[in-house]
């Protein structure tokens, strides 16, 4: 069964890649996910906080003398808690590039230009074959405008993009106001693939201590509805490729997240919910799946449950919300 797909300019053997997470600090965990079938690994976030350390330190010298602002302060990590600082970082990637034969994408996670960037053309030095810039910020300000933000993040990929000559992949929030139009404002700066979507850890409140509570929770299979409704309508619109992360845990989201238009799936939840090695299984049942609905290879699949065939896709989507509201029944519901 032909499961190969061409991703950032890579030809892999699989679509499933192992997402941006904490495994690829353990190279013997590097190794097992190559050896149970991950066609790329995405390296974990480098933090525009990380690099800017002067930044960081004014940070720090402020908390020693404004106690009123200790408990916000408090969220920024201390230099050393990051798992990785920014020369451990590029050391990691040669590192991995030296245990792996796979694609090595590196990951900067950061929301202003600024002297940062520069650590892309490092990254890029460091062995690298792509580049995945996650652009994780919340519009808290309301004097900045949607437009603004979507400026400054199109600011940080053209100064990112000019930086390096490595694919780059864009990973986006789905909270814009035009996403559709959003999307193609990237395509147009020539990224070469669109990752949908970076997760935001919600915070709880303890309601005794009255405390901000930060958790990381893993995300479900119910996530995967969000992706798969955007990579349906921007599939074949754009030239740039489509990554689906967030949701998938089992074949049958892998195979719902092809049909929709995806070029290359990131897996991280399952994999540390069930151990490396559950690529394996995934990788067996993708291809289990993909013979059973009797397809050749995921290239006839992908993109057949898109939008791309439907005139007005807007007129479509709310046809199906007016649809499901008039139909449903309690019975339904099970």
């Amino acid at each position: 069964m032909d499961l190969s797909t061409n991703y950032l300019g890579f030809k892999l053997s699989s679509p499933l890649m192992a997402g941006s997470s904490p495994l690829v600090t353990d190279l013997g965990e590097v190794k097992k996910l190559e050896d149970s079938g991950a066609s790329a690994i995405v390296m974990h976030s480098l933090f525009e906080e990380q690099i800017s350390g002067e930044r960081l330190a004014s940070i720090y010298h402020m908390e020693m003398y404004a106690d009123s602002y200790a408990e916000a302060l408090s969220y920024f990590p201390k230099p050393d808690e990051y798992r990785m600082g920014p020369e451990q970082y590029l050391e990691q990637i040669r590192k991995i590039k030296q245990t792996v034969a796979i694609p090595v994408i590196g990951s900067l996670n950061g929301s202003t230009v600024g002297g940062w960037t520069d650590y892309a053309k490092l990254i890029q030095q460091a062995g690298a074959d792509a580049l995945e810039l996650n652009v994780y910020t919340l519009a808290t300000d309301p004097q900045e405008s949607g437009d603004q933000m979507e400026k400054r993040t199109l600011e940080v990929v053209r100064a990112v993009t000019q930086a390096v000559s490595i694919p780059i992949a864009v990973k986006l929030s789905p909270f814009y106001s035009s996403l559709a139009n959003f999307a193609h404002q990237l395509d147009d700066l020539g990224v070469d693939a669109l990752v949908l979507f970076n997760r935001f850890y919600q915070p709880d409140i303890d309601i005794e201590k009255l405390e901000a509570m930060s958790s990381l929770k893993l995300s479900t299979s119910a996530e995967l509805l969000l992706r798969i409704r955007w990579l349906a309508i921007l599939s074949r619109k754009l030239g740039a490729n489509l990554a689906c992360s967030g949701g998938v845990h089992t074949p049958e989201d892998v195979i719902k997240s092809i049909m929709a238009g995806a070029h290359a799936v990131q897996v991280v939840s399952c994999l540390l919910e069930r151990g490396t090695e559950y690529l394996k299984e995934l990788n067996a049942g993708l291809a289990q799946q993909v013979e059973t609905l009797e397809y050749n290879s995921l290239q006839q699949m992908r993109g057949n449950m898109s939008l791309a065939r439907c005139p007005d896709p807007g007129a479509f989507e709310r046809a199906n919300y007016m649809r499901i509201l008039q139909t449903w029944r309690p019975e339904t519901a099970k």
